[in-house]
């Protein structure tokens, strides 16, 4: 399982023999030191740069690029040597930013040699810095470890070198910054008329939604010194070299001044399926036309689920570009006000006016610029939605796309399901798919509680509870719609019939495996049967025969909807919603909650845990879901049917026809 750090944190490395991967906003050196216990480094040649790339145990690339890998085997360090530090700083000589805090929050991951990660670190919070130490390996009690670090130096790669105690830190610098330059110089510049696409790759994105600890990054998933060569856009690098040949990441994967900014993030690098359509040619000047399906997969529905979150970790980096600029240019305002008015000769006549006019001047200028770049990152992610949407499949569409009037009841369960949109207020105008793996690792719990909408208008609690479970009955008809005919079986508890109204859907087609349950007698009978199913299937696979259950036993996969919680539960029932809630996803019990958090509070201690197990969501529009990367709130809006429409009823004539058909 992959670790996500946080500054500071720690993680055990299971292997010696390791990859580093960097991805940041812009082309940046990367290197490497070897100090001792107390991080010191005893001479120029315990630095691994572009100038001497090779070391003991570690190679790092020969140029500066947006995307690097650094290849790292432990075992061959000098036993001397206890810490290995990733630095990463910005070339000199004005070829880009001239500061972190202008760009994308660099990204760095540490894999095994497969491409599976260990853990992984975006680096925020920096502003000024020019260079920073992103992480340090380091020995502890014979075994290696992995710390976030996030040290940034104002000062650069003089600075950090300095800080590690290096004497020759000024000359080891400027040799640095000299070979650089020099492979640069050597390198064919970017073609300046057309714009890279978001993506140079796309692998396999993390499994759930941005509730779910990952990834991740404009983009989340990505992925020497040799010049570009033209790469179909959406195309993936494969690494060519093994752990002691690492591939020469010294390639840019965007420009290095006045060009847009390449948002690429290592974990989304993934060469084994075959390689994405090409796109069509771009027109002179314009950026390359986007592609349904251009990421990486072995079929085109784990392309489009690829592209779906490579969108979404294209806005939260390009969003979060543009918050960092807008709040350096703030505390640059701010700081230039405080200076003219510590001058007290600034303070009489038209001195001091005209200081306090440029530092706006200056303020707005460089938040235009961000918006300007904001406004053409966007641009193109609305492109990219407009042909991505119309080719999603069923399970990814929302209910008003017309694949669903040519639905039929599919032979495989799909790789994921939507659950909503989600949305930025700086982007408001593009919609990104909330996509979560199948099957369901964790419940969801629909809050019903009062709450304000985004126009701040406040529904009344009965309203929510009606619309609370109405967001249910869609996502349930949802989820019986995307599987097989008799793979998906749906219950229903409703202790004091109130969602009659709502759940008819479900009740009128057939699809439900009985009746809804009502009263504290048939909410305690469901809840035994599915214990009972839950406490059975661990037997079974736990003795090693998962084929040996009772007969009668539904294996199918079984969704538990429980509406007007807690009317009609105890402490015993609510324990075992518990149980179901933590073990029942592994066996293929499910849990959905539609329910008032405030008015569940008199259970205290025992409702906590059943909360934090399950993912919530709401009825209406709602910006409480969070990613881990940079830190966004998204506005998360639910899947529901368009008003008068008939679609649901229609798909869940034909899922109740097909499981008639299937139990004969």
């Amino acid at each position: 399982m992959t670790a996500e750090l946080t500054r500071g944190q720690n993680h055990p490395l299971p292997r010696a023999r390791l990859e580093i991967r960097v991805s940041a906003g812009t082309p940046v050196v990367a290197g490497a030191t070897l100090g001792d216990e107390n991080g010191t480094i005893h001479g120029v040649d315990r630095v691994a740069h572009p100038g001497t790339p090779t070391l003991p145990g570690l190679e790092v690339s020969r140029q500066a690029a947006a995307d690097h890998r650094l290849a790292v085997d432990l075992d061959a360090v000098p036993e001397a040597v206890h810490r290995v530090s990733v630095l990463l700083a910005l070339p000199a000589g004005g070829r880009g930013p001239a500061r972190f805090g202008a760009v994308a929050a660099p990204f760095v991951a540490v894999t095994d040699l497969d491409g599976d990660e260990v853990a992984r670190y975006t680096i925020t919070g920096l502003e000024a810095e020019t260079a920073v130490v992103a992480l340090e390996l380091y020995r502890r009690q014979g075994a290696w470890k992995v710390r976030a670090v996030g040290q940034g130096y104002a000062g650069g790669l003089v600075e950090l070198l300095a800080d590690q105690k290096l004497s020759q830190a000024h000359q080891l610098a400027a040799s640095i910054q000299e070979a650089v330059a020099s492979g640069l110089a050597r390198s064919v510049p970017a073609p300046p008329a057309a714009a890279p696409t978001h993506r140079p790759d796309q692998g396999t994105a993390p499994q759930g939604g941005p509730g779910t600890p990952v990834p991740p990054v404009s983009a989340y998933d990505p992925q020497g010194a040799s010049a570009p060569g033209p790469q179909t856009p959406g195309a993936p690098q494969p690494y060519q070299g093994g752990p002691g040949e690492p591939a020469d990441s010294g390639r840019p994967s965007a420009p290095t001044a006045g060009g847009p900014i390449d948002y690429s993030h290592p974990r989304r690098q993934n060469a084994a399926p075959p390689p994405p359509p090409a796109a069509p040619p771009a027109e002179p000047g314009r950026p390359a036309r986007p592609v349904a399906g251009d990421a990486t997969g072995w079929s085109m529905e784990e392309r489009l689920y690829n592209q779906v979150w490579g969108m979404f970790e294209d806005l939260a980096r390009t969003t979060a570009a543009y918050r960092s600029a807008v709040d350096f240019a703030e505390s640059r305002r701010e700081k230039e006000l405080d200076q003219a008015l510590s001058d007290p000769r600034s303070r009489i006549g038209g001195q001091g006016d005209a200081a306090r006019e440029a530092a706006r001047s200056r303020h707005g200028l460089l938040v235009s610029q961000a918006r300007e770049v904001l406004d053409r990152d966007v641009a193109q992610l609305v492109a990219e939605a407009e042909v991505v949407e119309p080719a999603l499949p069923t399970a990814f569409a929302r209910w008003d796309n017309p694949v669903w009037h040519a639905y039929r009841v599919p032979m495989e369960i799909p790789m994921a399901l939507r659950l909503g949109d989600l949305h930025l207020p700086e982007a408001d105008r593009i919609r990104i798919p909330m996509l979560i793996r199948l099957p369901l690792e964790r419940g969801l719990w629909i809050d019903s509680g009062r709450s304000a909408s985004l126009d701040g208008s406040f529904a009344d609690s009965h309203e929510m509870r009606r619309l609370g479970l109405e967001t249910a009955v869609a996502h349930a008809a949802r989820l019986l719609a995307v599987y097989p005919a008799g793979e998906f079986t749906v219950h229903v508890v409703d202790p004091a019939g109130s969602g009659a109204q709502a759940l008819a859907p479900l009740v009128q087609s057939g699809v439900l495996a009985a009746p809804p349950a009502q009263g504290a007698a048939g909410v305690a009978e469901v809840l035994a049967r599915l214990t009972q199913r839950v406490d059975l299937v661990q037997m079974a696979l736990r003795a090693g025969a998962p084929d040996a259950l009772p007969p009668g036993v539904d294996t199918s996969q079984q969704l538990l909807v429980v509406n007007d919680f807690p009317h009609g539960f105890d402490d015993r029932a609510v324990n075992q919603l518990r149980y179901l809630a933590d073990e029942g996803p592994a066996v293929g019990v499910h849990l959905m909650m539609v329910a008032d958090r405030e008015e569940s509070a008199g259970f205290g201690p025992l409702l906590d845990p059943l909360w934090r197990s399950l993912l919530r969501l709401t009825p209406v529009a709602d910006d409480h879901l969070a990613d881990p990367w940079v830190g966004h709130a998204w506005t998360y809006e639910p899947a529901l049917v368009p008003p008068g429409s008939q679609v649901l009823q229609q798909v869940l004539a034909q899922v109740a026809a097909a499981r008639r058909s299937w139990g004969r």
